[in-house]
């Protein structure tokens, strides 16, 4: 029977090509506009680790001054000072636990006549690679020794390998980074793991999107030789000692000093009682800090984020990118109101049609089935045409200078929402036009041919 329905909804919808095109356009713009805000909103509030998101979490002390003012580019205190992150390393109260920034170096090919090429990496403690299950090709990560050694190592990802040392084995190379050329030696290669968003980068950049990390080296190495950081990096009181200006001072007295924000700190707690274990022990030491008067704001300022908690706080989510995505989905529903109006006016106009059937023994639901099958065609077509729009205002979005733009791609759970959604559309469009075209009395109709 249903196959009957749709060659029913086939011919009728060929008899009419204009009504059917206007149709099709309009749930097509409804769904391709809507489609693309929607899938936009879901890159950028994904979960970035599934598998791991529901044991990592990031602590908030909160070292400011009491009268510190919080302005446009961010809250300092929501990234950590040198003497904070290593009291919380070296407490060991998680299962793993690693401290981080975000930099930028120029990485020289071991050609001698090539130039160099300028990537984006971390610089992190020794537990970086099993907090957050980095996958590692070949080789391994450095060891805590290493980080308290300084020593000269790194991990490249297997993109940088390929592209700096060709089919070579980059184990064991050496790789020269900075205007001094200062000798890594390359210890591992790690696979694909680029989690979006990069929630582990500055939280001043709210995580961010973008490429994956072209490499890893030691925290404690990159302050050694003044390799700088890329994210926010906040200061709140003189830093004692610090004439880098004028050339004299230590390079590393500024990314040391308690009253520098510019670490990043997570933690893995595997159970609840380690949650709420590493909660009092956050409080403790607030409040250690507070009583030897160098935190101002007290005790109950420390606070514990789950992953996704964290990335709520941070908004990763724009004000404005929500505003669109309700837009889009506003004119969705001016396109259905549309389409009704549109299907109402074409099943009234076959009252003639309607009233033979149901004179010759047809039911209400045999003909309100019939429309419905008429509305389903219309979404199945509006769905291609809205995967199409969608594509292009995806394309378009990618073409921004935003961050989050070069994620916007539509993966396969996205469409297939999309296709549901111009099907499930067009039917709720399609339940009253079909509802009041089952209602027509069949003596009336009948009569009046």
């Amino acid at each position: 029977m249903l196959g009957y329905y749709f060659t029913l909804a086939r011919r009728s919808l060929l008899r009419t090509p204009i009504t059917t095109a206007l149709m099709v356009l309009a749930i097509g713009l409804g769904i391709g506009a809507s489609m693309t805000m929607l899938t936009v909103l879901h890159v950028m509030s994904r979960d970035p680790l599934p598998q791991r998101s529901g044991v990592l979490f990031y602590p908030h002390l909160d070292p400011l001054p009491k009268d510190y003012p919080i302005g446009e580019w961010g809250n300092p205190s929501d990234n950590f000072t040198w003497p904070d992150a290593m009291a919380l390393l070296h407490a060991k109260r998680g299962t793993h636990q690693a401290a981080m920034a975000g930099g930028n170096a120029s990485l020289w090919p071991p050609q001698n006549n090539a130039l160099p090429v300028v990537m984006s990496g971390h610089y992190a403690t020794s537990d970086f690679f099993a907090l957050f299950g980095v996958p590692l090709q070949r080789g391994h990560g450095w060891s805590e020794a290493d980080d308290e050694a300084h020593a000269r190592v790194i991990v490249i990802s297997d993109e940088l390998a390929k592209k700096l040392f060709g089919s070579a084995d980059p184990l064991g190379q050496t790789l020269r980074i900075g205007e001094k050329q200062i000798g890594f030696r390359v210890i591992g290669v790690s696979g694909d793991w680029n989690p979006q968003p990069l929630f582990y980068a500055d939280a001043g950049k709210k995580g961010g999107f973008g490429d994956q990390d072209a490499f890893f080296l030691p925290l404690s190495t990159s302050i050694e030789l003044d390799m700088g950081s890329d994210g926010n990096m906040a200061n709140w009181a003189p830093v004692a000692g610090d004439n880098k200006s004028s050339g004299q001072g230590n390079a590393a007295t500024g990314y040391t000093d308690p009253s520098t924000s510019w670490l990043q700190f997570w933690v893995q707690l595997d159970t609840p009682q380690q949650v709420a274990d590493y909660r009092r022990f956050l409080y403790d030491y607030a409040a250690q800090q507070h009583a030897n008067g160098r935190f101002q704001r007290g005790a109950e300022t420390a606070k514990l984020y789950p992953l996704m908690d964290w990335l709520q706080y941070l908004k990763m989510v724009p004000d404005d990118v929500r505003l669109q995505t309700l837009l889009a989905i506003g004119f969705l529903v001016v396109c259905l109101v549309n389409i009704i109006a549109l299907l109402l006016a074409k099943f009234l106009r076959r009252s003639g049609e309607v009233g033979v059937r149901r004179a010759l023994g047809a039911q209400r639901w045999h003909i309100f089935l019939q429309f419905g099958t008429e509305a389903v065609l219309i979404g199945a077509l509006g769905s291609m045409l809205g995967i199409a729009i969608a594509e292009f205002g995806l394309w378009s979005v990618r073409q921004r200078p935003d961050d989050y733009a070069k994620v916007a791609q539509m993966d396969l759970p996205m469409l297939l929402a999309t296709v549901a959604l111009a099907i499930l559309a067009a039917l709720c469009a399609g339940l009253l036009p079909a509802w009041r075209a089952s209602r027509i009395s069949p003596a009336l109709q009948v009569k009046a041919l």
